[in-house]
């Protein structure tokens, strides 16, 4: 997760590199497409097949959890992280080439997805059906909804300080 999080910290202090003038955007990008490169083919793509390798294992040693319907909506929020991960393989493909069809603003709400997934993912493994699902959907639903207020406050703080 921590490699995610990284990876798409990287994508915007890149892709606002592009503001630059000509000198500074060419250092900038060079330096952030070795920082992306190495992150992801050192941490964040080693990390994702350890992580299946081991949620398999799991399910290889514990063979009755998959009896339970809260693993198979946290298999479906895994499934959705993965999805995650090739979808910013694919931007980093993108920026590598100079396409920065992203703004900033767009990339933090793209890094929270990841957030959401973590939060679903560990909350569906802590507490199991201790919670009603309709209660499990409304506290994301709302806990996503206060990401996505918090990245738009932030938005807001960030024009008024170049004002």
């Amino acid at each position: 997760m921590a490699g995610l999080f990284y990876q798409v910290r990287l994508f915007i202090y890149h892709t606002e590199a592009q503001d630059k003038p000509d000198d500074e955007r060419r250092i900038l990008s060079a330096q952030f497409e070795i920082m992306e490169r190495r992150l992801w083919n050192v941490i964040a793509v080693p990390s994702m097949f350890l992580v299946i390798a081991a949620g398999i294992t799991m399910l290889v040693l514990q063979p009755f959890w998959l009896q339970q319907p809260w693993l198979h909506v946290k298999l479906g929020f895994v499934v959705g992280l993965i999805i995650y991960h090739f979808i910013c393989q694919k931007k980093m493909k993108e920026m590598r080439k100079g396409i920065f069809k992203w703004k900033s603003t767009h990339l933090r709400i793209w890094n929270e997805v990841a957030t959401i997934f973590l939060f679903a993912i560990v909350f569906l493994a802590v507490l199991k059906n201790a919670v009603s699902w309709i209660y499990g959907i409304l506290g994301l639903l709302a806990f996503s909804i206060i990401i996505m207020l918090a990245v738009k406050i932030y938005k807001n703080y960030r024009a008024k300080g170049k004002d």
